[in-house]
């Protein structure tokens, strides 16, 4: 049986190294929109700080310092907030971006896969016929040759 050999293979080896390459960056994608999501989330529970630190404030001997400081804390941590949500949707673009290209090379892989596997069934397909065809042109000779036979055994009998 001949051996099966795709002719595209190279190409499709080198769909598979994109594709690993583009999960690769999906997931660095993911883990910069974590970090990105996380610096949210202290940012937010330091402005939690800051605001329960304002009411102790407010709640006992009032010192306007203090208060003010404490203001102006919490007006800087609101910005830190809307620098960072930024930061985070941009984040979320990144992996978007990523997750559509990772779509896109899977999906060429795929399509390279689908026609090595309609190669290889029409590979099949040849080695059958070959096969048949050389079963037949067998069986040919051999019934040829059961004539010869029986030939000489009419003109000698």
């Amino acid at each position: 049986m001949a051996r099966f050999r795709y002719s595209m293979q190279s190409i499709l080896n080198i769909k598979l190294k994109l594709e690993t390459q583009a999960k690769q960056e999906f997931s660095s994608a993911r883990i910069a929109l974590d970090e990105e999501e996380e610096r949210l989330k202290a940012l937010f529970d330091r402005k939690s700080g800051y605001e329960k630190e304002a009411e102790r404030l407010l709640a006992g001997r009032l010192n306007l310092r203090k208060i003010e400081e404490n203001k102006a804390a919490i007006r800087c941590m609101e910005e830190y907030i809307e620098v960072q949500k930024r930061e985070v949707e941009a984040a979320e673009r990144r992996l978007e971006e990523a997750r559509q290209k990772l779509a896109e090379v899977r999906m060429e892989r795929k399509t390279h896969e689908t026609l090595k596997e309609r190669a290889f069934e029409e590979f099949l397909m040849e080695e059958k016929k070959q096969e048949s065809k050389e079963i037949d042109e067998l069986t040919s000779y051999i019934y040829g040759q059961r004539l010869e036979v029986e030939n000489i055994k009419q003109q000698y009998a």
